[in-house]
C-alpha cells in the first residue's frame, strides 16, 4: 500500500505537534522553575523587575524572529549562499521551514515568556507586600498586570513592524547567530574525538 503525501505531511504535523508539545512542557517547567528560584534568593525589588523586563524581551524579540521568518523571502538567501556569505545556508533552511520556525519562536517561547513574566510578577508583588504592608496586593496586581500586558503587547506590535519591514536582514542575522553555535557545537564534538 502507498502512502500518499498528504498523509506523509499529517504524519509530518503530528509529529511536530507531539514534539513541540513536550518541549514546551520541559521548557514551561524549567524557566519558571529557575525564573522563580532567582527571584526568591534576590531581595531586591529592583532587580526583580529588571529580571521581569529581560523576560518580557525575550518573548518581544522571538516574536519578531517568528514573524520575520514567516515575512522573509527565500531569493535573497540564494544569493547570497552563492556567494558563500556565512549564515545563508541556515537562513535558507529558517526559511524553508519558516512554519515550525515561527511556531517555535512566537508560540512555544512567547508563550512561556509570558507565563514566566506573570510569575516574575506574582513573585514581585508578594515581595512588596510583604516588605511593605499598607500596599495592597489587589491594587499592586492590577497595575503590574497592566504594566506587564502594555510591555509585552506594545513590544511585539514594534517587533512585528521590523520583522514586516526588515524581514531577510533579521533573518540573516538570526541565521549567522544559529551558524555559530553550530560550527562551536561541531567543533566541540570534534575536539573530544
Amino acid at each position: 500500500m502507498k502512502i500518499s503525501k498528504r498523509d506523509i505531511k499529517r504524519r509530518k504535523t503530528l509529529l511536530w505537534v507531539i514534539l513541540v508539545s513536550f518541549w514546551t512542557f520541559f521548557l514551561a517547567i524549567i524557566f519558571t522553575w529557575v525564573t522563580r528560584s532567582l527571584i526568591q534568593n534576590v531581595q531586591s525589588v529592583i532587580i526583580s523587575f529588571i529580571l521581569l523586563i529581560i523576560i518580557i524581551f525575550i518573548g518581544i524579540f522571538f516574536d519578531m524572529i517568528g514573524t520575520a521568518v514567516l515575512a522573509a523571502d527565500e531569493k535573497p538567501f540564494h544569493a547570497k549562499a552563492a556567494k558563500k556569505i556565512y549564515g545563508a545556508k541556515k537562513g535558507i533552511f529558517l526559511v524553508r521551514h519558516a512554519e515550525q520556525v515561527a511556531n517555535f519562536c512566537n508560540d512555544v517561547i512567547g508563550d512561556i515568556s509570558g507565563v514566566v513574566s506573570g510569575v516574575v510578577a506574582a513573585v514581585i508583588i508578594i515581595n512588596l507586600v510583604a516588605g511593605v504592608p499598607e500596599l495592597s496586593e489587589i491594587w499592586l496586581s492590577i497595575l503590574l498586570a497592566g504594566i506587564v500586558s502594555a510591555l509585552t503587547v506594545g513590544g511585539k506590535a514594534v517587533g512585528k513592524y521590523f520583522a514586516i519591514n526588515n524581514p531577510t536582514n533579521i533573518v540573516f542575522l538570526s541565521a549567522r547567530f544559529l551558524a555559530a553555535i553550530d560550527r562551536l557545537i561541531f567543533w566541540r564534538k570534534k575536539q573530544k574525538r
